[in-house]
């Protein structure tokens, strides 16, 4: 009987992995039928130039909704031109941006499995600017759906951090479609503005260089946000606040959400029904020695009793019980520096980046936390589109949850880990990054884990 379970689990497994590749290999195969069909040079040059036709109102409303012939290689998204009046709707103020991440990742040595998986993640997402459209001026709606498939590997390494937090969103071992925005902002000025809704909070903890959601910098969550706030920041829920711009950034927001994660629902039926948590955050920017930079201050308070340490995306750890208590805090910080910035283009550059937090000890498996390291735009001159990084963490377990963790998990210390990646540059709308960790579990039980693997991100 086992046996036979086993093999149908890995058919499963296999039949996935082959349904991705087919339809990535049918997709690209129709991009390049139609890139040959509209090529330049099938067109004779004798040909007779055509007489000009004057268009009609109506069609000349929108400059971008002009066809063109696709061009593979340097379109930005892999659908551009099966889509053509995506930037005519861009126009009139409806965005679309789409993407699936597929990981490839496996543990080489130690950890608590030694094996390699395959995952991935799909992002939808849609912006609307209602003053575009004839609507309230100042008034944007975003609409975030996303999905997780396959098999995450985050167990296997041993580590209470995920080492790679985007497969476990929005919901660990569920791959339905979930919506987890569905926000409302309304600016009244360029520098104020106010928002409702459901929303998620991945966006927050914002760095230069070790964020991008798990796709385009790092995947280890030590590195996309601050794992400090785990117990008081949920992944989506309802919520409201207000944000001060300043030169088209965000300096400071202040959020109150709901204390309960319902990305599985519409979230009025647990609406404060647990309590709230409150997030105000900081983001000065800096210009030290020349080049820009900021530091970020956060603080996260929750008012809910905490009876368990339940299943988290941001955290690997079973259900376990532990004393009671209502509230818990933490507070964090974090910075980015550029030490070089492109003369020709400032939008490139690499520097430093760290983290720094500390929470209630008694509601929070992590106690305090540190990170540092470099990352930004590849230094190689003939790969300016790349971009690379090299982290490392420390993550100190509290001593007043050790002895509940313990019990279900045998010894548990301190964890600390480095991470290094490098994305390439494929084609505009393809990104492949390879990425390497090394993993000292704070499970004491658990060898130091090697993990290696691929990450491919298609922007549709």
């Amino acid at each position: 009987m086992l046996p036979g379970l086993i093999k149908k689990h890995h058919n499963l497994r296999t039949s996935l992995i082959f349904k991705s590749i087919w339809c990535s290999i049918c997709i690209v195969s129709l991009v390049i039928s139609t890139r040959s069909t509209f090529a330049d040079d099938a067109i004779p040059e004798s040909l007779p130039e055509e007489p000009r036709v004057e268009k009609p109102a109506y069609e000349q409303t929108c400059s971008s909704c002009e066809c063109s012939g696709p061009d593979f290689w340097n379109q930005t998204t892999l659908t551009e031109n099966l889509f053509q009046r995506r930037p005519c709707l861009a126009e009139q103020g409806i965005t679309f941006d789409a993407d699936v991440s597929q990981f490839y990742m496996g543990v080489a040595s130690g950890g608590a499995e030694q094996e390699f998986r395959y995952a991935g993640h799909g992002d939808y997402v849609m912006n609307i600017d209602s003053g575009k459209l004839g609507g309230p001026q100042g008034l944007f709606v975003k609409l975030r759906a996303e999905h997780r498939f396959g098999e995450s590997i985050n167990n296997a390494t041993g580590a209470i951090i995920p080492a790679n937090i985007l497969p476990d969103l929005p919901v660990a071992d569920r791959d339905q479609l979930y919506l987890t925005n569905v926000l409302f902002t309304q600016m009244f000025s360029e520098s104020f503005g106010v928002f409702a809704g459901k929303m998620d909070t991945l966006d927050g903890d914002m760095n230069a260089f070790a964020h991008g959601r798990g796709k385009t910098q790092f995947t280890n969550a030590a590195f996309v946000a601050t794992p400090i706030g785990l117990r008081t920041i949920v992944y989506s829920s309802l919520g409201a606040g207000f944000l001060i711009m300043q030169e088209g950034e965000p300096i400071f927001t202040f959020t109150v959400i709901n204390s309960t994660d319902t990305s599985r629902t519409s979230g009025f039926d647990e609406l404060f029904a647990n309590g709230a948590s409150v997030i105000p955050e900081l983001r000065l920017p800096t210009n030290l020695f020349g080049r820009p930079g900021h530091f970020l201050f956060g603080a996260s308070w929750s008012s809910r009793d905490y009876a368990a340490l339940e299943q988290d995306p941001f955290i690997v750890l079973p259900d376990i019980p532990i004393s009671r208590k209502t509230d818990s805090w933490s507070l964090y910080w974090n910075f980015d520096q550029y030490l070089f910035v492109d003369p020709c283009d400032a939008t490139r550059g690499w520097g430093l980046f760290g983290r720094a937090g500390i929470a209630d000890a008694e509601t929070n498996p992590i106690e305090w936390f540190l990170s540092f390291g470099v990352g930004g735009n590849s230094p190689i001159s003939s790969r300016e589109a790349d971009t690379f990084g090299v982290g490392w963490y420390y993550s100190a377990t509290s001593d007043r949850l050790s002895p509940f963790i313990n019990t279900i998990l045998g010894g548990v210390g301190d964890g600390y880990g480095v991470e290094l990646f490098y994305n390439i540059e494929v084609t505009k709308w393809f990104h492949l990054t390879a990425d390497m960790q090394v993993l000292r579990p704070a499970r004491q039980t658990v060898d130091t884990a090697l993990l290696v693997g691929l990450r491919a991100v298609i922007e549709l």
